[in-house]
């Protein structure tokens, strides 16, 4: 049995997201340390560097107190627990981000939290997860933190400047590829939490969306590991071969972009595949990507109701609007609130100066969450898990995405765009 909470792991993450957020804005702003090497040599003159050592000093005890408010608010107040197995989390990380910083790798533009994940599946795999690291296991909270911050980088001025283009192919997509995933994972026979989470990810926006729609339907952790890990491995080789794809078709920059903008399921890879594309790609593939971050919300907010109407455990006929709040994800309304802030709210220079220290420090949640769900999954049941009927219902339910949103990135991007250009 879990312990029982003081205030829910929902408003704990947004309530250190805008205590992060509100630092930031004020002049404390931590930065990732930076790595760039081609041989032994370099790195390790690197990792002895002073800005370097402080940056990583500064982002522990950031990340500590962080912890330690939590399990404040949370009534579960185990600092020195959560002191040694943070040491561990936070330098598995820090490998995955020297391995990423070197050239060869850098250049094929494979992300941190992908390598933060192979770290975490190795440990778990092969030599086997210490029972000290586990009380800093903290793998929700985590990514709920950096989804919130996430916020901050979704500018509502961005995604208009595209006009509603990118708006157009993104409630298409969602909606449609949405529908299929679950009637697929149906017809496969699959449970009704993994069906709302694979659809959710496939057709959304991968892992935040997984994790919103998790938190709407109060789902099993385990499940929400498996499809997120899912999402991971499926996009990489969606990440390294569409571009080429992209380019052996001959698609306009517009097209191309829109379509790994519309398919691929993390935001990193979603960059560095239409960076591979140039700046053209690169922004369509950015804005479709917005666009659909933005929709998380809502979804979030559809669920919930489905799932109260759908699953009536609490005792009682007809849900009540307070069964839908008290499953609505509250770090989703963090997440809008910090978008509306950045959008709207805070000048200009403010948010052109917070922005890039927030996205590291989101980059840096998103990277701890990838080593702790790495660490809390077996990868030998990715496919044994339902005899493999999830994997096999997320990688076909990807396929559909994959030809469907390049129709449609075809009919918004292509004909419509000549269209308005004609005109």
């Amino acid at each position: 049995m879990l312990q029982q909470k003081k205030l829910h792991e929902d408003w704990i993450a947004v309530i250190i997201a805008f205590l992060t957020i509100g630092l930031v804005v004020a002049g404390l702003r931590p930065a990732l340390p930076t790595f760039s090497w081609t041989n032994s040599q370099d790195l390790w003159g690197q990792i002895a560097n002073s800005a370097n050592l402080l940056h990583m000093g500064t982002l522990f005890i950031w990340v500590l107190g962080s912890l330690l408010l939590a399990r404040l608010l949370a009534g579960d107040y185990k600092p020195k627990a959560l002191f040694t197995g943070l040491i561990a989390i936070v330098l598995i990380s820090l490998l995955a981000q020297l391995i990423t910083s070197n050239k060869w790798v850098k250049d094929l533009g494979i992300e941190v939290v992908l390598f933060s994940l192979i770290l975490g599946l190795f440990i778990s795999n092969v030599i086997g997860l210490p029972n000290w690291i586990k009380p800093a296991l903290q793998t929700e909270l985590y990514i709920k933190i950096g989804l919130v911050l996430l916020g901050t980088n979704i500018i509502f001025g961005d995604i208009m400047e595209a006009g509603m283009l990118g708006i157009i192919q993104s409630v298409l997509v969602v909606f449609t590829v949405w529908y299929f995933s679950f009637w697929l994972c149906k017809m496969l026979g699959l449970d009704d939490e993994f069906r709302m989470m694979i659809s959710s990810a496939v057709s959304i926006c991968g892992v935040s969306a997984a994790i919103a729609t998790a938190g709407a339907i109060e789902g099993d952790n385990k499940k929400l590991s498996h499809v997120i890990s899912l999402v991971m491995i499926v996009a990489i080789p969606m990440m390294l071969f569409m571009p080429y794809i992209a380019i052996w078709a001959g698609m306009s920059p517009a097209v191309a972009g829109a379509w790994l903008g519309g398919t691929i399921d993390t935001s990193g890879a979603v960059v560095a595949a239409g960076t591979m594309l140039g700046k053209e790609a690169l922004k369509y593939a950015t804005i479709v990507k917005f666009s659909q971050n933005v929709l998380l919300g809502l979804a979030a907010f559809l669920i919930s109701i489905y799932w109260s109407y759908n699953n009536k455990k609490a005792g009682f006929e007809k849900p009540t609007w307070r069964t839908i709040w008290d499953r609505f994800p509250k770090f989703v309304l963090g997440f809008i609130a910090a978008s509306l802030l950045f959008s709207f709210v805070l000048p200009s220079p403010v948010v052109a100066a917070s922005k890039g220290p927030l996205k590291e420090l989101q980059t840096y949640w998103f990277a701890l969450a990838f080593t702790c769900i790495g660490l809390e999954t077996k990868f030998t049941d990715i496919f044994k898990i339902e005899n493999g009927k999830p994997a096999l219902a997320f990688i076909i339910a990807q396929l559909f995405n994959i030809f469907f949103t390049l129709i449609v990135s075809y009919l918004v991007f292509d004909k419509v765009a000549r269209g308005i250009m004609s005109s």
